[in-house]
């Protein structure tokens, strides 16, 4: 009798993992990582505030490391006694740091070498300091757009420099919602902090629920994921509730070298504009159109939501 009930539990299995990914085990694997460091000053605390809350709230939702991906330049906004470290704090509690350029530019907007002097001014910052890595993420995730000459020229400059290109894979545009807070609080809106929590949990699942789809479709297989946060106030505020969610909806949560590790990140894409999420570009090299679910990055729905769901107002 147990034999037999063996044997049909073992079929169902083989059955299940035939047609769908199988359940057991953690084959959606995900890295957090945070752009522009340090931030601007937010909507709801100071930097200061800002960075212990962050540390504390990766710590107490058992997150070991994430990546940091900074802009020295930027380290005027700073400037306080109550701020001493706004970036090797980051370093000193475990986590990574990483090249964000000296002070974001686009590439876009600049000459590849007025670009390359951004980028090797925040690498003479970076090296040698604890928890460094040599990658190198592109402000805006702009890699030149419909430049094909900047776009090849910076990525053979970074490979000459040791500099590895660490894309994400997944955003949700938190940046955005940081910004829509910003502007709601000085112009005296009532801001629905319960929403707002709401509306960022939901649109990083969704997003990172739509990678995971759209990477099976291209690839076959579901990669380690690379999500894009930047430290920002409303990130902070809401990011145990994050990890929570995406803990409930089957994610595990890995360190950004066991993302990076993965093959996907090798891929050099083809297809203009070169900007984007990887799983965007590599879906426009092989003709594939990004999943409709796939929407928060939307500059009409993301403040079309906000308007709706945060401000409680028609867009």
């Amino acid at each position: 009798m147990i034999r037999a009930l063996m044997l049909v539990l073992v079929s169902v299995a083989l059955a299940c993992c035939g047609t769908l990914p199988c359940a057991a085990g953690h084959d959606k694997e995900i890295a957090l990582t945070f752009d522009d460091v340090p931030g601007k000053p937010g909507a709801f605390m100071t930097m200061a505030e800002r960075q212990k809350r962050l540390i504390a709230a990766l710590k107490l939702a058992h997150v070991r490391r994430v990546a940091f991906f900074t802009n020295p330049g930027h380290l005027d906004r700073a400037k306080s006694p109550n701020y001493p470290e706004p970036i090797m704090a980051y370093a000193n509690a475990g986590h990574i740091i990483a090249n964000h350029s000296f002070t974001h530019p686009a590439l876009s907007d600049v000459s590849v070498q007025a670009y390359l002097e951004d980028v090797d001014r925040a690498d003479t910052w970076l090296r040698g300091r604890k928890n460094f890595r040599p990658w190198y993420r592109f402000p805006y995730l702009d890699e030149g757009s419909d430049d094909v000459t900047k776009r090849d020229a910076v990525r053979a400059a970074l490979k000459a420099r040791g500099l590895f290109d660490a894309a994400i894979t997944v955003d949700g545009w938190d940046w955005n919602m940081e910004d829509r807070a910003v502007e709601a609080v000085k112009t005296g809106k009532v801001i629905d902090r319960a929403a707002l929590k709401d509306m960022f949990v939901t649109a990083y699942v969704d997003e990172a629920e739509c990678a995971d789809a759209l990477a099976r479709k291209l690839l076959g297989r579901a990669p380690a994921e690379v999500m894009l946060l930047h430290e920002a106030d409303v990130t902070t505020m809401f990011l145990g509730d994050l990890v929570k969610s995406l803990r409930a909806h089957g994610w595990k949560i890995v360190s950004p070298d066991t993302s990076y590790r993965d093959p996907i990140y090798r891929i050099k894409t083809k297809e203009l504009p070169a900007e984007g999420p990887l799983l965007t570009e590599l879906a426009r090299d092989r003709g594939i159109d990004t999943p409709t679910t796939c929407r928060w990055n939307d500059d009409a729905f993301a403040n079309s939501e906000f308007d709706r769901r945060v401000l409680h107002r028609p867009s």
